[in-house]
């Protein structure tokens, strides 16, 4: 081995023992009295909030209460055997509550002078094995992982010395020993795994919130393009309408005037120049696989054939329409007929043996729509969905200025309710 491999092995193991130095002085040594009080107990895990919330409010306090029982316990058996030394050990779990590394320290310092004045159990006596081992633990769980090894190598550390300096010749050390050394590493063990799994649910609980966003995101974006796709087609047979009108306009007037003649040709330019453009921002946003239709928009006029092929996969929907029919414009005849179809979709897949009702209304600021159907049957599985249907139908609504609202009905269906705003006509643009 060359000098320069040997000059960089030892910087690594320097560079391992200066980064254990500082996590131990870091976990054990930085502000080891800070104050740290123990919160109360979160009352919404799957447990608790399954009780009354007279006992929730009791139920929160109970990491305090497991450490003033035991705390309880050891002050009553030291007071009954008169010993004050017994007592001691209640200080550091007490302390616990409000700054777990510290009550750490006073533990051990508490079990050294127990131990310094009387060593006939060996570094612990009956009251700080007790105490010192509930310290641990609850220290531990206060902390992590790591603070809980840097305890229990101190706990050896202590235990080897104390034998050493402190036995007087009794030999009697390793029967407090072992029992102190094998009893930590089981319960600071366990308490590292729960810590470890908690944190993991965190993380995966937060990888599923952030999923959960993302997809969502991706989910309104491709909702918001499959609408800009439908509504191409209307927009491009209304401009297409405009520009061929406006070419044969000059041609219905006999010796129209140059200035009419340029109004006409300008409009013409404008209509073809805005189709253009339309087709090429439609072109971002077209998937590769994407075809034109080849028949027109449906429309509410159509209305009846989607009933009948919902009629036919199983679904009895009834239609209601109230108010006096009339034209819409193409865009908002496109999207109601896509929300009734979708949210007769969605009864089919998630309400299986249930019936629905169709409510369209003609009121005169606008479009009523109202889809409702009744609770599944419980003798067919619902099929699971994407999630998609809802918010494509408030995507639609949203476009157009309009609300909508949808959610389980009292008696277990589902309803969506929409209205779409359409300007009145007058009787001179309608001409």
């Amino acid at each position: 081995m060359t000098e320069t491999e040997t000059g960089d092995s030892r910087s690594n193991e320097f560079r391992l023992a200066t980064g254990a130095l500082s996590g131990l002085r870091r976990d054990l040594f930085h502000d080891a009295f800070a104050y740290r009080p123990l919160p109360p107990m979160r009352t919404d895990g799957r447990v608790s909030r399954q009780l009354p919330r007279q006992i929730r409010q009791f139920v929160r306090w109970a990491p305090h209460a497991l450490i003033l029982g035991p705390a309880l316990i050891m002050f009553t058996v030291g007071l009954s055997n008169r010993d004050l030394r017994e007592l001691l050990p209640v200080a550091p779990l007490l302390l616990t509550l409000v700054r777990p590394v510290g009550a750490w320290w006073l533990a051990l310092w508490v079990t050294a002078f127990v131990n310094f004045f009387s060593y006939t159990y060996g570094p612990w006596s009956p009251a700080t094995f007790f105490g010192y081992l509930a310290v641990m633990t609850v220290t531990a769980v206060r902390t992590g992982p790591r603070t809980a090894g840097w305890m229990w190598l101190v706990t050896a550390g202590y235990a080897m010395l104390s034998e050493v300096f402190l036995s007087r010749g009794y030999g009697s050390g390793g029967a407090t020993t072992v029992p102190m050394l094998f009893c930590s590493a089981l319960v600071l063990l366990t308490v590292s795994i729960l810590h470890v799994r908690r944190r993991a649910d965190r993380e995966v609980a937060a990888q599923q919130s952030a999923t959960a966003v993302e997809r969502g995101r991706r989910t309104l974006l491709e909702e918001r393009t499959t609408i800009a796709r439908e509504l191409h087609d209307v927009v491009a047979h209304h401009m297409s309408v405009v520009a061929i009108q406006a070419e044969a306009a000059p041609y219905r007037v006999e010796n129209p005037p140059p200035e009419l003649e340029q109004a006409f040709v300008t409009i013409r330019e404008n209509a073809v120049a805005a189709l253009t453009e339309l087709r090429r921002i439609l072109g971002v946003v077209r998937a590769d696989d994407y075809e034109a239709p080849d028949a027109p928009q449906p429309t509410l006029a159509e209305l009846d054939g989607l009933l009948d092929n919902v009629r036919e996969a199983g679904l009895t929907v009834e239609k209601t329409i109230t108010g006096a029919v009339r034209e819409l414009p193409q865009g908002v005849e496109l999207s109601a007929y896509r929300i009734v179809q979708e949210a007769l979709s969605n009864a089919l897949r998630h309400a299986p043996g249930s019936t629905a009702s169709v409510e369209i209304g003609y009121v005169l600021g606008g479009l009523g729509l109202r889809i409702v159907n009744t609770a599944p049957s419980r003798l067919v599985k619902p099929s699971p969905g994407a999630g998609h249907g809802v918010t494509g139908m408030r995507e639609r609504v949203t476009m157009l200025n309009g609300e909508m609202t949808a959610g389980p009905t009292e008696d277990g269906g589902y309803e969506v309710a929409a209205f779409i705003p359409v300007a009145a006509v007058k009787d001179g643009d309608a001409s």
